[in-house]
């Protein structure tokens, strides 16, 4: 196992988050058995000051959760120099049966876990709590989510093996490479090109129309939420080609490097603000049945929207700038 210092901190940054959200899985199972906020017994009291201790540390152990992915990227990029073949952090990864497994559930996690500090949020904004069952089994989901990330994650680094020759980004996202990341990396341009900038069109008018009028936020979200997956899509199929300059170069991670100027992190942090909003906004619109919640709702949700709008709008413009200012072309 490799032992830097970026090793041990993502493996006991895991082992820490994932400690405490079981303890925080058993309080939200009594909290979904037990929980009545129209009681005023010794038990409900206990139990309510228990949550509020319980939900104020969690937010603190969510954000660690949300760093250790960047942090699990950037660490598998700079380790790759130890493997022959290996040029970025996509031939890291593809150096065991655990690295692409654990990035994957680190990503769910990570989409889970601002999901759920958007729903607790909100449940804090609210005198009695109309969401804290919804709040804690979404907890005990991603609780189950962290564990098997923290499975993968330590047997990702214990099976390094130094000596052995992976796969390069060029022959992973290759044209005659077989799974999904050949298949993305080669989408025709004449259909991932148009499609991309008529959604982002499409998004960003909707997002205007629900902040203006308060209407459609279920459109916005939609389109918002698929924004996500298009604008990865697009990034590895001829986005990444105008910062590369190279025709035949589709790897997503190779951006996340110094010769790129680090503008991967930009892209991405970008994308991922834009679409998890979006989710968020499209989440919130079902809590406004709550009482409690009809005046919080909407306010949420116009900062979610803005914070979409403005996350898709720096990811166009960074995608764009290449594309305006470059000499490099791109034929269909």
């Amino acid at each position: 196992m490799f032992a830097s210092p970026m090793v041990i901190a993502l493996l006991g940054g895991a082992a820490m988050t994932t400690a405490f959200g079981l303890y925080a899985t058993g309080v939200g199972i009594r909290i979904l058995l037990f929980w009545n906020s129209s009681s005023s017994s010794e038990a409900q009291l206990s139990l309510e000051r228990k949550t509020c201790l319980v939900s104020s540390i969690l937010v603190h152990v969510v954000g660690v959760q949300l760093l250790s992915f960047f942090l699990f990227v950037y660490t598998a990029d700079r380790l790759h120099d130890f493997f022959t073949g290996a040029m970025c952090a996509a031939g890291t990864l593809n150096a065991n049966a655990c690295g692409y497994p654990a990035l994957e559930l680190k990503l769910i996690g990570f989409v889970g876990s601002c999901l759920w500090l958007i729903i607790r949020h909100v449940d804090a904004e609210a005198p009695d709590y109309p969401l804290i069952r919804i709040q804690y089994g979404w907890l005990c989901a991603i609780c189950v989510i962290w564990c098997a990330e923290t499975f993968y994650l330590f047997r990702y680094f214990r099976e390094l093996d130094p000596q052995i020759i992976t796969s390069c980004c060029g022959t992973i996202f290759s044209e005659n490479a077989e799974g999904i990341a050949g298949e993305t990396a080669h989408l025709s341009l004449a259909l991932i090109r148009p499609g991309f900038w008529s959604l982002l069109a499409a998004t960003l008018a909707a997002g205007v129309t629900f902040l203006r009028t308060r209407k459609g936020d279920w459109i916005f979200a939609l389109l918002g939420t698929l924004m996500l997956p298009v604008s990865l899509a697009a990034l590895i199929s001829y986005i990444c080609l105008y910062f590369y300059e190279l025709p035949t170069h589709h790897c997503p991670f190779c951006l996340l490097q110094r010769e790129y100027a680090y503008v991967g992190y930009l892209l991405y942090a970008s994308m991922f603000a834009g679409g998890i909003s979006a989710m968020g906004v499209g989440m919130l619109r079902w809590f406004k049945k709550y009482g409690s919640l009809k005046a919080i709702v909407p306010a949420v949700q116009k900062r979610l929207c803005m914070v979409s709008i403005t996350g898709y709008a720096v990811f166009a413009l960074t995608a764009g700038y290449p594309m305006v200012f470059s000499d490099f072309r791109l034929l269909e």
